[in-house]
């Protein structure tokens, strides 16, 4: 607040001082053509002079406009108030010319005070009512400004509280099909079902850590998704194999959390589940041009069964990368050239440096 208003002293001081030099060259350049030379050391300080009276009259004219605006409800009020403002202006700054042209001579011969009051009226009313008028739009420009931020604010807050509900929905999700997998075992194979538990805590103590965090770098979620694959790979055995292929360039890269789980989870129950036979999934990570494209493959299954329903994982993750990065982004299950589903997903690229 102290740095706005010394901001408006220095601006309002420039201007009158400016404006004084310009009245001042305009008088000497009147009365030079009409045969009557002034010297600058006359000209200047009395223009210079009678403006910067002006200064004090115009920081109370914007202190008078943002106390007493005009706007709606309190039109008549605010009109009465500055318009008995405008009147003290023109008494005041007659007063001033008056009380100072015996030293700097504004007239030619001592004035009355009734004709420095008329005069007065004549270069101060229309000049009291501009200045009203710029401080009205100067108000209006600064809460036009302060709404935009406001606006821009509560986006970034609304976009923070849906993340973080999105996030809510999506770990009970997670962590519901996981205990049903331990839930599989636990009569079954009991070594098994206790290396899940182990592997599960271990998920979730990271999950808890990052909770809050709207992004990590991708070597992050890939640590995150290697807990999960290895509980799964308890459950399924053999049946599960998962080859890797990440370029070194994208483990810096930014991505939500928990963002491949649910595809990868999408990978495990419709493709590999199926499966009598053992199946395969490939994770992979590059960078083409300014994107990020991460791709979860399967040899098992179809596009159509995994499109046929509303799946919270993958309705989820579509709905926290629009919240993240608009339609700036590409999500789709494409139908691989030989057998089984290709999840792919194009992010805009952006790199942590630290996380190198």
């Amino acid at each position: 607040m102290q740095r706005k208003t010394a901001t408006l002293c220095l601006v309002i001081f420039v201007w009158w001082t400016l404006n004084g030099l310009a009245t001042g060259a305009e008088w000497m350049t009147m009365l030079d053509a009409a045969g009557h030379q002034v010297s600058w050391s006359k000209a200047m300080p009395a223009s210079v002079i009678g403006a910067w009276g002006w200064m004090p009259l115009t920081l109370g004219l914007v202190w008078l406009v943002r106390r007493y605006p005009v706007e709606h409800g309190r039109i008549a009020r605010a009109l009465a108030i500055q318009a008995a403002a405008v009147a003290l202006i023109v008494v005041l700054r007659a007063i001033y010319i008056y009380g100072l042209d015996g030293w700097l001579h504004w007239y030619d011969a001592p004035p009355t005070f009734s004709e420095v009051l008329l005069q007065s009226v004549w270069n101060n009313l229309f000049q009291a009512w501009l200045i009203i008028g710029v401080a009205h739009a100067l108000l209006l420009s600064e809460r036009v400004r302060e709404r935009e931020r406001q606006t821009i604010t509560l986006q970034s807050q609304l976009a923070d509280a849906r993340l973080s509900a999105l996030a809510s929905q999506l770990n009970p999700h997670f962590l519901f099909n996981a205990l049903n997998s331990i839930a599989e075992l636990v009569h079954r194979d009991a070594d098994a079902a206790d290396r899940m538990i182990v592997g599960l805590s271990a998920l979730l103590r990271s999950s808890l850590e990052k909770a809050g965090t709207q992004v990590v770098a991708l070597q992050e979620e890939l640590r995150l998704l290697g807990y999960y694959l290895d509980i799964e790979k308890i459950r399924l055995g053999d049946r599960l194999h998962v080859d890797w292929s990440v370029a070194p360039d994208t483990l810096a890269a930014l991505v939500p959390p928990l963002l491949l789980q649910p595809l990868v989870e999408n990978s495990v129950r419709h493709g590999i589940s199926r499966r009598v036979t053992p199946g395969r999934i490939v994770i992979s990570a590059r960078r083409e041009m300014h994107q990020l494209v991460l791709e979860v493959l399967d040899d098992g299954g179809d596009v159509g069964i995994r499109t046929s329903g509303n799946g919270v994982g993958l309705a989820t993750t579509r709905a926290r990368l629009e919240c993240l990065y608009g339609e700036a982004f590409g999500l789709e299950l494409i139908q691989a050239a030989q057998a089984g589903t290709i999840a792919r997903l194009t992010l805009p690229f952006h790199a942590l440096e630290a996380a190198a």
